[in-house]
């Protein structure tokens, strides 16, 4: 494994033109091109840096020791790469999006700022050698996403922000729980495919250490919107801007699942939690929020609302496929992660263009949409359909490695239960997504026909920096559904290593 100072490069790359960003004074950053400018091309350059370092062999760093056993390191790996790959992307096509945006939100600096601090923050995430850099930027992540929450600084966002930072603090508190137990049974705290445990340390210890993986998994959860900590999202998602809330539930939520799979797979081994109880309740939660999220996305009449609840319910998807630990539930997570990325992303940037236009917030009055603005509600008809699992669309892929993966494991009735309640979960997503289209392009004879007409001309979709990454992330949504093989072979191979 190489040692090279490149892992540094697209961690410090967005903070520092963040920093810049944010309180430099140069005349060139103080007009609204400039700074579209700069933020533009600082997201293009790390996409373009993070290329160069996942292409690459594996590359380790380590940048300092807070004590012999704790040092701050980062390292490449596929589920790095994966990750890493991901956040930049995604972060690019929010990016370009934003700035028409953030012209209608105001403060356009000091979000560009966050927003860049925090791509910067998830990038030392994604490369994180051990538990203890994992915990570090896991932490700071959280601590510089909460003024993307509170931009509009209006009384609900503040008090939003603050219940997003406590169900984190929860979270990270229950996850601690587990860092000091792996440090204190476990031979070393680096990730390391099937487990670092010192099984004749842990003897006799066995089911204490059940109960704190248990509750670690819970704690992280907290991120992925798993019950009991999953009440942050539908409160934090609709305060925030549109682009802020795409990237919290398309990227942020998923470094939840992302530390799950760190601290179970490559801390605790898969075969010290299959067929124990601790398994048995973490399928059962991750079922029930599935359930829970889609019934409460099916009766929920604010869009963004609606949405942040399904976040919730395909959060647990994923989590679910983890926690089943067999090859093809791995597969079906890691594949679930990607795909709900790219679909949340677009779809929470299709409220925004909605709110822009229309000013327009509640399902009800979407009724006719469709004829305001065709091609945004087009997407969002693909959108629907790849996030309700039908073929050929990336939604249907991964959710049939999850049902698969069930089916593989031995535990008990959940191992049925579980297609079951994906089935349900999908047909309650249909449920809560597709009338939006069905009325946005059908509103019926009681709908006031000539509304369309009477718009305004700037109510035609919207400017081509907002129209162009919802397309290609809709495009991205149903083309990785028909041509899934080379991901599928990353995550095959992911999964094959831990398992």
């Amino acid at each position: 494994m190489n040692t090279s100072f490149q892992l540094i490069v697209p961690v410090l790359l967005p903070i520092i033109s963040g920093l810049l960003l944010g309180f430099a004074r140069p005349l060139y950053l103080q007009k609204f091109r400039a700074q579209r400018a700069f933020f533009i091309a600082t997201l293009a350059l790390n996409a373009v840096v993070i290329l160069a370092v996942i292409l690459q062999p594996d590359m380790r760093l380590e940048l300092f020791r807070l004590t012999e056993r704790l040092p701050i390191l980062l390292r490449t790996d596929d589920l790095g790469r994966l990750f890493c790959g991901l956040t930049a992307l995604m972060f690019l096509l929010v990016g370009i999006y934003s700035p028409e945006y953030m012209r209608h939100e105001g403060n356009q600096k000091r979000f560009y700022m966050f927003y860049l601090i925090v791509l910067g923050m998830l990038m030392g995430f994604g490369f994180s050698g051990n538990l203890m850099t994992l915990y570090l930027f896991l932490e700071m992540t959280t601590f510089f996403s909460v003024p993307l929450v509170l931009h509009s600084m209006e009384k609900e966002a503040v008090a939003a922000a603050f219940k997003y930072l406590y169900y984190s603090i929860a979270g990270s508190s229950l996850a601690l729980i587990g860092f000091f137990f792996v440090y204190t049974y476990g031979t070393t705290l680096e990730f390391t495919p099937l487990g670092v445990l010192d099984m004749q340390k842990l003897t006799g210890y066995e089911n204490r250490m059940l109960i704190v993986i248990l509750l670690t998994v819970v704690g992280f959860g907290a991120k992925a919107g798993m019950f009991p900590l999953h009440a942050w999202l539908p409160v934090a998602h609709p305060v925030a801007p549109a682009p802020a809330s795409a990237v919290l539930s398309g990227i942020i939520t998923k470094i939840g699942v992302f530390a799950v799979i760190r601290f179970v797979y490559y801390l605790i081994g898969s075969t010290f939690v299959r067929g124990t109880w601790a398994q048995a309740v973490w399928i059962s939660l991750a079922l029930f929020t599935v359930i829970m999220g889609s019934l409460l996305a099916f009766r929920e009449p604010v869009l963004k609302r609606r949405l942040a609840y399904s976040s919730v319910s395909q959060g647990s998807y994923i989590m679910f496929g983890l926690g089943v630990l067999t090859t093809s539930g791995l597969t079906g997570a890691l594949l679930h992660t990607v795909f709900h990325s790219v679909i949340k992303n677009a779809l929470f940037l299709i409220a925004g263009a909605i709110i822009v236009r229309t000013h327009k917030t509640d399902v009800p009055d979407l009724r006719g949409i469709g004829k305001q603005m065709p091609v945004t509600i087009g997407c969002f008809a693909l959108l629907a359909v790849t996030l309700a699992g039908i073929p050929p669309t990336s939604g249907f892929t991964s959710k049939w490695y999850l049902a698969v993966g069930s089916l593989a494991a031995d535990t008990g009735f959940l191992t049925w239960l579980g297609p079951a309640a994906l089935l349900f979960s999908a047909l309650l997503s249909a449920g809560y997504l597709f009338p939006i289209v069905v009325n946005g392009f059908f509103p019926g004879a009681g709908h006031d026909e000539d509304s369309g007409k009477q718009s305004k001309p700037g109510m035609q979709d919207h400017d081509l920096s907002m129209t162009i990454p919802v397309l290609l992330l809709a495009a991205a949504a149903v083309g990785l559904g028909m041509f899934p093989g080379a991901l599928i072979s990353l995550c095959e191979r992911i999964a094959g290593v831990l398992l």
